[in-house]
């Protein structure tokens, strides 16, 4: 009887609690419980008190798809897990992802899931079920069927299958997918955004598995992940030399190919190779009729194995979106087998590394087909593209690196589904029917089996995520003042310039009102002074002491400021010029620039013929004076020498020295006048233009 009480007042909580969503649309977890009010002994058994009640809907369809009861469930999971991962505080959120990740990793093994609505609305449940865990958690007002989920607990469960999201880009898709639904993700929306994969992941297969550049593609397993320049209205030109031919371009995970358009069929392909350590550079590129630059629609490929660079050019009428998006796929690709080479990874790591690639350009596809207030952000959504501009994206490589390559991941590649941690991605890979490459004879129980998420704590990749995030946003803010700072016009730059360089050139004038002796008291005393550092070898502890003073007064500035924000700079704006005003300041400038390379090429030139003693008298006595300046250093101490030097260059427009200082240097005029140049010939390149 008591156990009956216990029941009824659950039913009363799951009828009166925060869950009044389940009954608003017949999905999995309204059926649940229907059964636990139609069978209350069974509601009981598999009824666990630390769980809040859309958790335990959660556990108990986990369990339904492993096929054990809750109570086995929780035993195994009681089994497997650490002392630190129950602790009361934490044991309910564990548990759940325990019951997730071992039911998702049951669920990815068959085939066609992804086509599965009930998978969908599981994987969605999941993460309400995680952000309410416990009992204690209980949401403040009820959840109807429009219910949403937060950033944390996306970040949670969707890397637990990879195709969704990784740890590194999880939450750029997160902030793309509910950039209009004021920072919670709608079911509608994800569902919709797992439709698109499913598409993607079809037509990858559908690429692959056809006869698209079969015989090229054999012998190293490739993936055709893009094809582009099929339909008319989008073409893809080829620009090479000052040729240009519409053709084909299709992107595998190893190479780029282009086939030229012929008359009814496409030439042989022409391969640009990502995979080998060719020095490869990919990069945006700007084209346009008779070789000028007007256009930025275009992707610039260029390697060693090429005798000039490549540019293939993907016109549209508005933007260069089409254009953004191939070059951020080929690079993540590019990147992906730099990341390879880099630390030597082979195997089946080796796909694993590819395949985030793979997945990455595959959850782009799918986000190009939502409809979002913001623009997409191709690099952003890559993985590798994304580390590439992370601050600290290197550690998180390498925090990658060493999880693929580590005894601990071989070790643990025979715990598949142990619940601990998430699936990887050659495991669902392998589920969704994936060709591995040269490895696609690989039996399943060599696969890497633990993915990226551990049940109960932070793995080293999302602590080296978590500390880039942090850093990336403090570059951010530094880069939004940098922008800011930046002003249009070479005029008002030269002003903001001058601004800056004030406190440096009043520094400069005072050194020189010390060096021609203007305060003839001032400079004996600095002269003293700094050839008394320069004898007694302090020279290193006055740098020391410049370098404590700088820091110093920092320290002091930032506290006397008192934390108000700093006195912006301000400029004096020179008035502004009109075109032919703007010209004529380009064309002196242009002219100034000339001259002083004119005067730089003449300094050259005579040095050149001095060296080389292509004028005999001029060049013995500029012999003798290195002569004679090596057996003066070579005799006298560095020190001496230093300090001579410095007495030397000081004193010689005190009143004492000027004169004969003015005559020393008139004669050093007259001798570099005296010195001809060495003979130049100039030659005209002869230029080879391919012509087709």
């Amino acid at each position: 009887m008591a156990a009956v009480n216990k029941t009824k007042n659950i039913i009363d909580f799951v009828r009166d609690g925060s869950i009044k969503w389940l009954n608003k649309s017949q999905n999995s977890s309204h059926q649940e419980f229907d059964e636990m009010k139609r069978s209350p002994s069974a509601a009981e058994k598999n009824w666990i008190y630390e769980l809040s009640a859309v958790a335990n809907a959660v556990v108990r369809r986990c369990s339904k798809v492993l096929d054990v009861s809750v109570d086995h469930l929780r035993e195994n999971f009681e089994a497997v897990a650490s002392e630190v991962t129950k602790t009361p505080s934490r044991y309910a959120r564990n548990f759940l992802e325990y019951s997730c990740f071992r039911a998702l990793a049951q669920t990815m093994q068959v085939s066609g899931y992804m086509e599965d609505k009930r998978f969908r609305r599981l994987t969605f449940d999941m993460m309400l079920a995680w952000e309410v865990p416990d009992v204690a958690s209980q949401p403040s007002i009820d959840i109807d069927e429009d219910a949403t989920v937060g950033i944390e607990s996306f970040s949670r469960i969707a890397p637990a299958v990879p195709v969704i999201a990784n740890v590194i880009i999880s939450n750029y898709i997160f902030e793309f997918l509910t950039s209009s639904t004021g920072g919670r993700l709608p079911f509608s929306t994800f569902e919709k955004y797992l439709i698109g994969l499913e598409r993607a992941v079809k037509k990858l297969k559908s690429n692959s598995e056809s006869s698209l550049l079969l015989s090229q593609r054999s012998g190293r397993g490739e993936r055709v992940l893009e094809l582009e320049g099929t339909v008319t209205t989008q073409p893809v030109l080829q620009h090479l030399g000052i040729s240009t031919w519409p053709g084909r371009l299709t992107l595998t995970d190893h190479a780029l190919y282009f086939e030229a358009l012929r008359v009814v069929s496409y030439d042989k392909p022409t391969v640009y190779d990502l995979a080998d350590d060719l020095k490869q550079v990919v990069k945006a590129e700007l084209t346009g009729p008779w070789g000028s630059r007007l256009f930025d629609k275009a992707v610039l490929y260029k390697s060693n194995a090429l005798s000039e660079p490549v540019i293939m050019e993907l016109p549209e009428l508005k933007g260069h979106a089409r254009r953004d998006y191939w070059l951020a796929i080929v690079r993540e690709i590019l990147y992906a087998h730099r990341f390879i080479r880099k630390y030597r990874i082979t195997g089946v790591e080796r796909d694993e590394a590819l395949l985030k690639a793979v997945f990455g350009i595959l959850r782009i596809q799918a986000l190009s087909n939502m409809n979002s207030i913001v623009p997409l952000c191709y690099e952003a959504g890559l993985m590798y593209n994304a580390c590439d501009q992370l601050p600290g994206g290197d550690r998180i490589l390498e925090t990658i690196a060493t999880m693929l390559t580590s005894k601990e991941t071989q070790k643990n590649n025979t715990k598949s589904g142990d619940g601990m941690h998430s699936v990887s991605a050659t495991t669902m890979a392998s589920s969704l029917g994936f060709v591995f490459g040269t490895n696609s004879n690989m039996p399943k129980q060599s696969l890497i089996n633990v993915g990226e998420i551990t049940v109960g704590e932070m793995t080293p990749l999302e602590k080296a995520v978590e500390e880039s995030r942090s850093s990336y946003k403090m570059v951010a803010d530094a880069q939004a003042t940098v922008d800011g700072a930046k002003v249009e016009g070479l005029d008002t730059n030269l002003a903001v310039l001058k601004e800056l360089l004030v406190p440096l050139i009043n520094l400069g004038n005072r050194l020189l009102t010390l060096l021609y002796w203007e305060e003839p008291a001032k400079s004996v005393v600095f002269c003293f002074i700094f050839a008394g550092i320069i004898y007694c070898g302090w020279l290193a502890y006055v740098f020391a002491f410049l370098l404590i003073f700088f820091a110093i007064n920092m320290m002091l500035a930032r506290h006397f400021s008192g934390g108000n924000p700093i006195s912006e700079l301000k400029v004096t704006v020179p008035p502004p010029m009109n075109k032919m005003e703007q010209l004529l300041a380009v064309q002196n400038a242009i002219s100034q620039a000339e001259e002083l390379v004119q005067e730089g090429n003449v300094i050259l030139l005579k040095i050149h013929g001095l060296l080389l003693s292509i004028f005999p008298q001029a060049s013995n006595r500029f012999a003798a004076a290195l002569v004679g300046l090596a057996l003066f250093m070579t005799i006298i101490p560095f020190k001496y020498v230093l300090l001579l030097t410095f007495l030397e260059e000081f004193t010689k427009y005190s009143p004492m020295r000027r004169a004969e200082t003015e005559r020393i240097m008139r004669r050093m005029r007259e001798w570099w006048i005296s010195i001809p140049a060495a003979p130049v010939v100039l030659e005209r390149a002869q230029e080879d233009k391919k012509k087709k």
